[in-house]
């Protein structure tokens, strides 16, 4: 069995294979149960601690995620989030591989965001506003960057040094792109075409009102009922696609309190990720239309993610 590690995984992976690679996974027929979430006794009341499970299998491989989430790693200097992705041969149950579920989460949310934003996002999209500045925040700003024409990239946080260390790892890959540093988020908020969020943030990160039309919201960051970072008028306005109608309907307070609130009711979800790849649904249908996508993560991307970079290995390893 292959062993992959962070490195490795990082050294292999683009955006321009990835998505397309994530693509065609939810374009195919797959398995995917709901993943299973144990939260576990530690940390705050709002961001406890928890260790999840997630399987899915596709035509060409079986896979099974676990990950840890600690909130409140960063105070002690360690990684909020932990995960290993194990592969099996779908035709003969043998292991192939286990991958980095760490680094491999950062590559695939980004790419599952960027995969909607394809969709969803206005094709003359060149600005986007990113909320967040933890290990994933310049992912997601290099996905979305990799499938539309972003010329200007806003990042605000609350530390003006993790700020600076978002800008820097952009620049460092894309240099071609005005990457700002933004205290105040209601300056650039009504001009900008994306709204990317990565976030621990239990409440709202702005309003409805701030928003210009057109505009598309992304939402990674919260994966609990009472969390959201977005508000219901918000998601009331948008025109609303998810990742997985189960697992969103099961965790995501950014959709569980509207719906609580009687502010939308379920038919407003739209659609899910897969009937988006496979043009069941529109992900927009005009250039003045608010759009959302709300992702909590799902098995297949894992795995798709991971067996993507275990073919690419194999190949490469064969061809040389």
């Amino acid at each position: 069995m292959q062993i992959i590690n962070a490195n490795t995984v990082a050294q292999t992976l683009s955006f321009e294979t990835l998505i397309p690679a994530i693509q065609s996974a939810f374009q195919q027929n797959f398995g995917m149960p709901q993943r299973q979430m144990y939260p576990l006794p530690g940390g705050s009341a709002d961001k406890h601690d928890t260790f999840a499970v997630l399987p899915a299998w596709t035509n060409d491989v079986l896979g099974v995620k676990s990950f840890t989430h600690y909130p409140e790693n960063p105070q002690k200097g360690l990684l909020t989030v932990a995960a290993q992705v194990l592969l099996f041969s779908r035709d003969t149950g043998a292991p192939l591989a286990l991958v980095d579920g760490t680094s491999l989460t950062y590559w695939r949310t980004a790419a599952v965001s960027a995969l909607a934003a394809s969709y969803m996002a206005r094709e003359d999209a060149s600005s986007l506003l990113l909320f967040g500045t933890g290990e994933l925040a310049p992912y997601m700003a290099l996905a979305h960057a990799s499938i539309r024409p972003i010329r200007t990239i806003y990042v605000h946080g609350r530390s003006k040094e993790k700020m600076r260390k978002v800008q820097q790892r952009i620049l460092a890959n894309r240099s071609d792109i005005n990457v700002q540093i933004c205290f105040d988020y209601e300056e650039v908020i009504t001009g900008v075409d994306i709204v990317s969020c990565a976030t621990g943030s239990p409440t709202p990160l702005f309003s409805s009102a701030s928003l210009a039309a057109g505009t598309h919201i992304d939402l990674v960051g919260n994966h609990h009922p009472t969390c959201r970072e977005c508000d219901s008028a918000t998601v009331k306005m948008s025109h609303v696609i998810v990742d997985s109608r189960l697992n969103v309907l099961n965790e995501a307070g950014d959709i569980l309190i509207p719906l609580e609130e009687n502010c939308i009711e379920e038919n407003h979800i739209k659609g899910e990720l897969s009937e988006l790849c496979s043009g069941k649904v529109k992900g927009r249908l005009n250039n003045s239309q608010t759009t959302l996508f709300k992702s909590v993560g799902t098995a297949l991307a894992d795995v798709a993610s991971a067996y993507h970079v275990h073919q690419l290995l194999n190949s490469s390893s064969k061809s040389s």
